[in-house]
């Protein structure tokens, strides 16, 4: 578990929705329609709703620019299990990195019914229609109203810090904002997993406590670790 990838401060963020096809969808249009049916077969809670892609971005003064296509679930997971084939668009999508007042973080363990099952990272994901506010992408309320609909903690009850870490993996822009409660992490992880027992249909299976370089597990995607790993280092 190496930390390979650099992790970029961003004050600001200027996003927005500008539709434009996607060639790789329109090409491979049957090939993805029977990819999700073979999905759905397997995981049948899988839905095949509008997804926002990142097909350009910049960093200029500390804020990250960027245009942002529509496209449907199943194009974006097809992509995204085939390797990313690609290479023009992104998944730029903002995470809650929920940390409690000991300093130790709190991630969601995805659910089996999720298309992540079994990964091991913060609250968030991909931008829908739902995060646009006019043609902005509004990635800092997509990622509040995350962080509540997966752990039931309220972004109000949480510090919230000013800026973003970037990390940027294959096919992917992570942007993850700090979060800190006023609770100890068992405290508040106690306290998620009872709401997470109160849901039926949960995202998450269970809430991973990590304290230190020794809690890194293989589950975690690549910048999530690398996140973490900088995190601490800068204690």
């Amino acid at each position: 578990m190496t930390d390979t990838l650099p992790v970029v401060p961003i004050d600001r963020l200027s996003l927005r929705l500008a539709p434009r096809p996607w060639p790789f969808a329109e090409r491979n249009r049957r090939e993805i329609a029977a990819y999700f049916a073979s999905l759905r077969r397997e995981k049948p809670g899988l839905w095949n709703g509008p997804v926002l892609l990142l097909y350009q971005y910049r960093i200029a003064e500390r804020a990250l620019h960027g245009a942002y296509l529509q496209t449907d679930f199943a194009s974006f997971i097809a992509w995204r299990d085939w390797g990313f084939p690609d290479r023009a668009v992104k998944n730029c999508f903002a995470l809650g990195a929920l940390q409690g007042a000991d300093d130790a973080f709190l991630l969601g363990v995805m659910g089996a019914g999720t298309a992540n099952a079994g990964n091991v990272y913060f609250p968030g994901g991909t931008p829908d229609p739902d995060d646009v506010r006019g043609d902005t992408v509004d990635l800092e309320g997509s990622v509040r109203r995350e962080v509540a609909e997966e752990t039931g903690v309220s972004p109000d009850e949480l510090a919230i810090a000013p800026g973003w870490s970037m990390i940027e993996a294959e096919g992917r822009v992570a942007l993850l904002k700090r979060m800190r409660a006023a609770e100890s992490a068992d405290v508040l992880r106690a306290r998620i997993c009872a709401t997470l027992a109160q849901q039926a249909h949960p995202e998450l299976s269970d809430i991973y406590i990590a304290r230190g370089l020794a809690d890194l597990v293989p589950d975690m995607p690549d910048f999530v670790q690398a996140f973490l790993q900088h995190e601490w280092r800068a204690r």
